[in-house]
């Protein structure tokens, strides 16, 4: 009996003995992990943000007006140059008419000869000396005699070319001394009218169906007035100041390329634009009071996009989102978070699921601003 106590008395002992030493290693292990990591948190809001889409487009003045001969000559004056804004029927080419000039004074000589032919024949006829026939002939003469006067007149008429809009001289093709016609494939020069201008752009068919769909309205034409205003980015990268309104559409797929041309106008004040720019259309796509979560909060996991939620006992667990669209450095949410989720919005990198943390809240605005650009190529 007392050897059975004896045993019990040092069983009882080890085991104490082994729970301590545990409770020793565990408090020891537990100083040597410290406290849990410390990130920012935030809790979900929705937010207001404008994607754009863009689209490469052409530029040109709403007037072009080619510059043509009427009549064949020399270039006797050029009265402009290249880039001069110029008035609707001001000079811009002078033609040779030197022999125009002959060729006017010859026709002028004719129309005399004529109308004396005319005047001599009148008192024949009336004394039914001669018949009315050769009267009629002398008439038709005179009559042919002016019209060719006329024709030389205009010929000479022709060699003052003017400008028929107001606007811009372009590039001029010939230069004094050049022989031009009417049947030339080249203009003298264009006169472009670019107070507004034109740009022109072309959506493929599925972002043609995505515009019908997606636009307010009944039909195509009450679709592109009810579209929101679009942007310009110029060629150097910067954004046009004017806002530009989309007037019209093809409404037809081309063919050849597959594409449904468009057509957007903006004023042009400052004439910064002009005939023969290139740019880039920025079409607007509102998305009004969704959710949104900071692209750094994310990372992939198996074609997934994840977030960590700050869960129980601040453990954070990982959540699959669905992305309607990416806005600058945001994400458009469909579902996997509420307005009710706090989630971790940088770090997530050091994370895994189930660990604990120290949770730092975070403004929503503050979480969403993007990150700076610290060097730039």
């Amino acid at each position: 009996m007392k050897k059975n106590n004896l045993y019990s008395l040092l069983t009882l002992s080890v085991f104490f003995l082994v729970l301590s030493c545990g409770n020793k290693e565990e408090q020891a292990t537990t100083m040597m992990q410290g406290p849990a990591p410390t990130f920012p948190v935030a809790k979900m809001q929705t937010k207001t943000v404008t994607a754009y889409q863009e689209y490469p487009a052409n530029i040109e003045g709403i007037v072009n007006s080619d510059i043509r001969a009427k009549a064949p000559g020399y270039i006797k004056k050029v009265l402009v140059d290249e880039g001069q804004k110029v008035r609707k029927g001001q000079i811009l080419f002078q033609l040779e008419t030197q022999s125009l000039s002959q060729d006017a004074g010859a026709a002028k000589a004719q129309i005399n000869v004529a109308e004396v032919e005319v005047k001599k024949l009148i008192p024949l006829v009336e004394k039914n000396i001669i018949s009315a026939v050769q009267l009629e002939t002398a008439k038709a003469n005179l009559a042919q005699a002016l019209a060719n006067y006329s024709s030389v007149s205009a010929s000479i008429s022709y060699a003052t070319i003017k400008s028929s809009v107001d606007g811009f001289v372009g590039k001029i093709n010939f230069r004094e001394g050049a022989l031009i016609s009417p049947s030339d494939a080249t203009p003298l020069t264009t006169v472009s009218d670019i107070k507004q201008v034109y740009a022109f752009f072309s959506l493929n068919e599925t972002q043609y169906l995505d515009f019908l769909q997606n636009s307010e309205g009944e039909n195509l034409a009450e679709k592109l007035t009810n579209f929101p205003p679009v942007n310009l980015i110029l060629a150097n990268g910067s954004t046009y100041s004017e806002k530009g309104k989309i007037e019209t559409s093809s409404g037809q797929i081309n063919q050849n390329t597959g594409t449904v041309s468009f057509r957007a106008i903006f004023e042009n004040p400052n004439q910064l634009v002009t005939n023969g720019n290139s740019g880039t259309i920025q079409i607007p796509t509102i998305f009004k009071d969704v959710t949104v979560v900071p692209q750094q909060a994310t990372y992939e996991q198996q074609g997934n996009i994840m977030v960590f939620k700050l869960g129980e006992d601040n453990k954070v667990t990982t959540s699959i989102i669905k992305v309607k669209t990416a806005v600058d450095n945001l994400y458009v949410v469909d579902t996997g978070v509420t307005l009710e989720d706090q989630i971790i919005v940088s770090g997530v990198g050091q994370l895994r699921n189930g660990m604990a943390i120290t949770p730092k809240e975070t403004a929503f605005d503050d979480a969403i601003k993007p990150i700076a650009t610290l060097f730039k190529n």
